[in-house]
């Protein structure tokens, strides 16, 4: 029997979820109500978008995760579909897609709701990965059942991870000594150590490299013996989310690139920045050529 292998740069682990983007003039107070200025909806979900940004750089990228049987779940289905992600690891039930609702204002700050019902995380061994072959996985911890046995096989394998450690929760916990580059939030960083350089020296015990982002701040990172820090790119924000998917996804392509280390934050941190620009998650994510345009500007400058 022969076995064919889908090689892909990027192997993206983790939530998808339907998103309802609502712009506000203001979030609002309790007991209240107040009219949206906007509307759209889209897939997201951190790993989802991770897949979709890798894709719109240029790179190939499947999503393993769970969607449902329903009217969110294939939209977002048709939608990772129609941005050549590979599919083939995705898993479809009867509970429901993961929705998420966001307040914008016109500042970029947002606020989040999402809701996962009755849907839980799939359990070990829902997916089989012999099909797929990556250069660089990447997880966002929300599989906390599927993700650790394939991160030790990676390892095994020689095959570069990255962890997208939003906050600190069963998932991270379960990875973040499992991972060759832990790339975490300011939240992450302060729930884990209560301040970001704290948490990064005692993030670099345990990971060979870690980058802590700080949104409008930039980041700081250690990599083996080495630290230091990268500017943000200055832009003006309109929306903040998703920018964080954006900047792991291009890290993510950027290891699988083989680019130099301080190429990698560069790339992804143009990313980042880009995707505030734009209202949404999914339609923040640059596209190869926006990216290069900004990317290549920084180096010229």
């Amino acid at each position: 029997m022969t076995i064919f292998l889908t090689q892909i740069d990027v192997l993206c682990v983790g939530h998808a979820s339907y998103d309802l983007v609502f712009s506000v003039s203001r979030h609002p107070l309790e007991d209240e109500k107040i009219f949206a200025d906007g509307f759209f909806g889209c897939g997201g979900g951190p790993a989802a978008n991770a897949a979709v940004a890798t894709s719109r750089l240029g790179y190939t990228a499947s999503f393993a995760g769970y969607l449902g049987q329903d009217l969110y779940g294939e939209k977002h289905y048709q939608e990772l579909a129609a941005c050549g992600i590979n599919t083939e690891l995705i898993v479809r039930g009867s509970a429901p897609t993961p929705v998420s609702a966001i307040l914008v204002k016109p500042d970029g700050k947002r606020a989040l709701i999402n809701y996962k019902g009755e849907t839980k995380p799939l359990p070990s061994g829902a997916i089989d990965f012999s099909s797929v072959k990556s250069k660089v996985i990447l997880f966002d911890g929300h599989e906390p059942y599927i993700s650790p046995p394939l991160a030790e096989r990676a390892r095994a394998e020689g095959i570069p991870t990255v962890l997208d450690a939003g906050s600190l929760h069963e998932g991270t916990l379960a990875l973040m000594e499992r991972v060759d580059y832990l790339v975490c939030s300011e939240k992450f960083a302060r729930q884990f150590a209560g301040d970001e350089k704290t948490a990064l020296t005692r993030l670099a015990e345990v990971s060979p490299a870690v980058v802590i982002t700080l949104g409008e701040k930039g980041l700081i990172w250690q990599c083996g013996q080495e630290w230091g820090s990268f500017p943000a790119f200055p832009i003006t924000a309109i929306d903040t989310t998703g920018a964080g998917d954006a900047f792991h996804g291009a890290f993510a392509a950027a290891v699988a690139a083989n680019m130099c280390w301080l190429d990698v934050l560069c790339y992804a941190s143009a990313a980042g920045a880009l995707c505030c620009t734009k209202i949404g998650a999914r339609s923040g994510l640059p596209s190869r050529q926006e990216h290069r345009a900004l990317f290549k500007g920084h180096e010229k400058g």
